[in-house]
Order: structure tokens, then sequence, then C-alpha cells
């Protein structure tokens, strides 16, 4: 059972409310996401504790940053987690299923990230508020990318993270939409071991696409230098 308490070097999350823990991938995501150097307008989708929109204000300190979560409970902590972060004028965090937010939102958003669901045709189980976590019906790809499109600039960036084959799906739907896709990263646990997650960017321009490996671990089961690296801000164990 994990801690209900996840402390970073300069923030903290209560996450025991929310379906889905702090976990490799909201990490990762909220430390690798974006090209640039600054954002000035940031959206993300499904907030659950709020940990990728709290690194994400940590790492762009201009940035204003708007969450969007379903889940009452996960919204009330994410909500918590963000007033006593240093960063609190910088979040607003809404209760709202994405689906209906984005037809009422006239806003652009120079980045949008997403650890989306991705579960389509698994069993559910009997947890409610994991399932609305992790399955796709709760928000198909489809209408995440219809929200994108419409609160996307024309120079803005979305990233997301999935699993490979989820990935290879989205990136299908992505194309069809007119997205390129600009960037992949591939989350191996070590160099033997096949990928475990994608982290992926689209834009509305065109633009070469640049893919890397990200390994978790070295064969002696070691965290690399480079995982250390990318989380060295962040996590109080590097």
């Amino acid at each position: 059972m994990s801690k209900p308490l996840f402390r970073f070097k300069q923030f903290q999350v209560h996450h025991d409310k929310c379906a889905m823990k702090v976990g490799t991938d909201a990490v990762l995501l909220g430390a690798l996401a974006g090209n640039k150097d600054e954002y000035s307008d940031i959206l993300e989708i499904g907030l659950g504790s709020g940990v990728v929109s709290l690194m994400l204000a940590q790492r762009f300190e201009n940035a204003k940053i708007e969450g969007v979560e379903i889940d009452q409970d996960a919204f009330d902590q994410a909500s918590q987690n963000a007033m006593d972060s240093p960063w609190a004028q910088r979040l607003n965090f809404k209760l709202s299923d994405f689906r209906m937010y984005y037809k009422s939102e006239n806003r652009k958003f120079d980045l949008i990230v997403s650890n989306p669901p991705y579960f389509s045709d698994h069993l559910k189980s009997s947890n409610a508020k994991k399932n609305t976590a992790l399955h796709t019906d709760s928000l198909p790809f489809h209408d995440l990318l219809e929200g994108v499109d419409k609160l996307l600039s024309s120079e803005g960036e979305f990233w997301l993270i999935l699993p490979k084959y989820e990935a290879d799906i989205f990136r299908g739907i992505a194309i069809k939409k007119d997205f390129f896709n600009h960037k992949l990263i591939e989350i191996k646990d070590n160099k033997d071991k096949n990928v475990l997650r994608n982290i992926l960017s689209f834009s509305k321009y065109k633009k070469e696409i640049l893919c890397n490996q990200v390994l978790i671990k070295d064969l002696r089961g070691d965290y690399t230098n480079e995982y250390k690296n990318i989380l060295r801000d962040f996590l109080i164990i590097f």
C-alpha cells in the first residue's frame, strides 16, 4: 500500500484519495513535457493528485497552469496540494468532465499535457474511481484530441504518456486529425526489457520527429545517471 504523502524537494503531494497514486509515469511526464524554456498558459487534462501540474509550475516559473479533473475526491486533493505549494497563485483547477470543459472554454494554451486513461478492452474492476482513471470510455482518444484541437494554440504542444500499443493507436488517430508527432521518448526499465511507455508530443505544424530512449535502471538494477538527471530537481532520493 502506498504512503498517503509523497515528498518532493520543493513540494509535497497527498494522494491517498486519488485512484492513481504518484508514480513513474506522472513524474516522467512532469519532468520531460515541453520543448521550450518557458510557457505562458498550460493545461493538464486529468489532474489526479496534481503532481504533473506542480512539477510544471516548478519548471516554468512564469506559466499560469489550469487543470481539469472529473473525480471529486481527486480534485479536492489536487486543489489542496496546489494551495500548499509555493505556486498556489499560478495554479487553477476545475472540477469538470473534459468533454464539457473544452466545449465551453475559449482560451488557447501553448502547452497541454495528459496522462490519459488507456484501457479499452480490459475487464473493469469494482473500483469505480480507478475505472474512470484507466478506461477510455471516460475519455476516448477521439474526444481527447477534439478538445486539444480546439484549445491548443497554433504553435502549441500537446504531450502525453501511454503504453506502447495504445500510443501507436493514438498516433494513428492524431495523424488523421492533422496533428504532427514531433517527439517520441521510449521508456524502458533497462536496455534488455521491452518498451514500458511512450511519451509523445504533437503540434499542428509539420516538423521532423525526434526519437530517443530513457532507461530507468542499468542491468545491475541501479538507477541510470540519465534517469537521475531527469528527476534530480524533484525527487529527494536523487
